[in-house]
């Protein structure tokens, strides 16, 4: 995508009087005369008369020479009216060859050679100068309110090579003739792309980019996989909340957020597991999903597809055709629906290490191509229907799982609810009860019977490279307290059915990323065992959760909520004095 912006018209734009507004619209350098340009009449009434010659002429030349023909004439021997006759045939013929059939070549070249969308024209707005030649090499229209700079002109090469200046390639993507997204390409040089586009975006918009880190950062590591056309990055403090003993083992939790109390209220969470002894985690299900949707002539050849699909003696032979995809790619199930002659076929599959999207896709579309040598009436219209259901609340993650599902619990003394987390067990099961649970249920909740469940999952993913989109079917929880142990302590569990976690690929490659992942010990896929280091990642993700939901739900029992984040949210910083000085 260029980043220039558009102006929707599609006539060569004039430029129009600075005192009447703010916009001046450069001439579109695309536009080409045409030679009706230059024919006194409308272009429709040369037409008519064009027409209405060239069949009335016609008509009265092969009436004359039928006349002749029948009378033994010569047809050589021509009267005044006939030479004038033909004289016009001619012309008409001459004037309508090169109406519609020079418009023909032209459209046949220019579909082989097309040329920019003339509504890729860009919005400059006005700014007051000296007269003088603008940044970009443009000349300034003046008029008594000042001097407006013009859009500078593409030169008729694109040609662009490392030796040219960093001005010299700015102006030219500003004036389109270069791409911004073909910088990479073109100067074999990341982090100098960045700049010359970050360069151009300022000037193209008029906005300052002050404060957007550019430098100090690896811009080729996000070549071809994180993130297209860049102009710096945003920093994001990572903190760090634990150890959050899990299983057995202490982690220490990395949390990228900028909303303060969060990652001491996880942290708090993680002090009252601690010492009462340890979360405990389980995955019950690893398997991420695809849908494609499909279609039919009638529902009966729809059900035939959907009962070979789900028939168990057909599932050794589709297995070996999916798992082609990769050494990875393990076909798990295969459930059907269908909606009229549609059929949605959810695939799921475990994908080791990597969070897998990919992964099961290509094994979905190997399936498919499979597929149409018994069934050539089959009609796919999407690798995926949204019965999957990626980045999108869906009951079946809720119920059928996506990615990992993991139940963790702990037990809470009763000394640590009241010393630790200042309150008492019968007001956090009664909280719980009539929060989590009524209340998202009147809510209409899906997914949603938690407190903050998605604020610990955005900064962990955030810290580790994860798809920070997928934390809305990731954060999927529901979480549990009772008493137990006679009333004294306090039993909490979350469940999480679609944790949607990876350890190599996408953005766990980075530098930051996977330095986070290193810290909880998950880095890259695991040589003894695939899968185990993205499956300890999400059950890492579920304790941190635990440890989120009872400290939030504590503060909230204990009517704590207001004053800590008043104390730990909001700027000590004096603005009045900030913005005077």
């Amino acid at each position: 995508m260029d980043i220039r912006r558009r102006h929707p018209t599609k006539t060569p734009p004039s430029v129009e009087d600075p005192a009447a507004g703010n916009i001046l619209l450069a001439p579109n350098p695309h536009y080409h005369p045409k030679a009706s340009d230059a024919l006194p009449l409308p272009l429709y009434l040369t037409n008519t008369l064009s027409f209405a010659l060239f069949f009335s002429v016609a008509y009265f030349l092969l009436h004359r020479w039928r006349e002749k023909i029948r009378t033994s004439t010569p047809l050589h021997v021509l009267t005044l009216s006939e030479l004038a006759a033909l004289f016009s045939f001619l012309a008409s013929v001459i004037y309508l060859l090169g109406f519609f059939g020079i418009g023909f070549v032209q459209s046949f070249i220019s579909s082989r050679s097309p040329i920019p969308d003339p509504w890729e024209e860009r919005v400059v707005r006005m700014e007051e100068t000296d007269g003088k030649e603008n940044k970009l090499g443009g000349a300034a229209i003046c008029n008594g309110n000042g001097c407006v700079p013009c859009e500078v002109v593409p030169s008729a090469t694109s040609t662009v090579t490392c030796d040219d200046g960093d001005e010299e390639i700015v102006a030219s993507v500003v004036s389109g003739n270069i791409p911004s997204y073909s910088l990479e390409s073109r100067l074999k040089n990341c982090n100098r792309a960045a700049a010359i586009r970050r360069s151009a975006v300022q000037q193209i918009t008029g906005k300052s980019l002050e404060g957007l880190p550019l430098a100090g950062f690896d811009y080729e590591s996000i070549l071809g996989q994180c993130c297209e056309m860049p102009i710096g990055y945003v920093q994001v403090p990572v903190g760090v909340a634990g150890p959050l003993l899990l299983d057995g083992v202490e982690y220490t939790v990395p949390m990228a957020t900028t909303e303060g109390c969060l990652v001491a209220s996880t942290n708090r969470g993680c002090k009252a597991i601690h010492v009462s002894g340890g979360a405990t985690s389980v995955v019950l299900r690893d398997g991420m999903t695809r849908a494609p949707v499909v279609r039919f002539g009638s529902i009966k050849r729809a059900a035939e597809l959907k009962m070979f699909l789900e028939d168990p003696s057909n599932f050794e032979t589709i297995s070996l055709i999916f798992n082609k995809s990769s050494r990875f790619a393990r076909l798990q199930d295969i459930k059907c629906v269908m909606a009229g002659k549609n059929i949605y076929v959810r695939f799921r599959c475990s994908t080791g290490d990597a969070m897998g999207m990919n992964m099961v896709s290509k094994g979905v579309q190997n399936v498919l191509n499979y597929l149409q040598s018994d069934f050539s009436d089959m009609d796919v219209i999407g690798i995926s229907g949204n019965f999957c259901s990626d980045k999108k609340p869906a009951a079946v993650n809720w119920i059928e799982g996506r990615g990992k599902s993991v139940v963790c619990e702990a037990v809470i003394k009763e000394e640590i609810v009241e010393r630790v987390l200042k309150t008492t067990v019968a007001a956090l099961v009664e909280l719980n009860t009539l929060k989590n649970l009524a209340g998202s249920a009147m809510a209409g909740a899906l997914g949603g019977f938690n407190a903050h469940a998605s604020n610990i999952v955005s900064a962990i993913y955030i810290a580790t490279g994860q798809d920070p989109a997928q934390n809305v079917e990731s954060s999927h929880c529901i979480t549990m307290m009772e008493a137990v142990n006679d009333g004294r302590d306090l039993h909490v569990s979350v469940s999480m059915p679609s944790i949607e976690v990876g350890t190599v690929g996408g953005g766990t490659q980075l530098a930051s990323q996977s330095a986070c992942l290193n810290l909880l010990g998950v880095k890259g896929a695991s040589n003894d065992s695939p899968g185990s280091n993205s499956r300890l990642l999400a059950r890492v993700v579920a304790g941190s959760v635990l440890a989120g939901e009872l400290s939030l739900m504590s503060a909230l029992a204990a009517g704590q909520l207001v004053k800590s984040h008043m104390k730990y949210n909001r700027s000590s910083k004096d603005i009045s004095k900030l913005s005077s000085s």
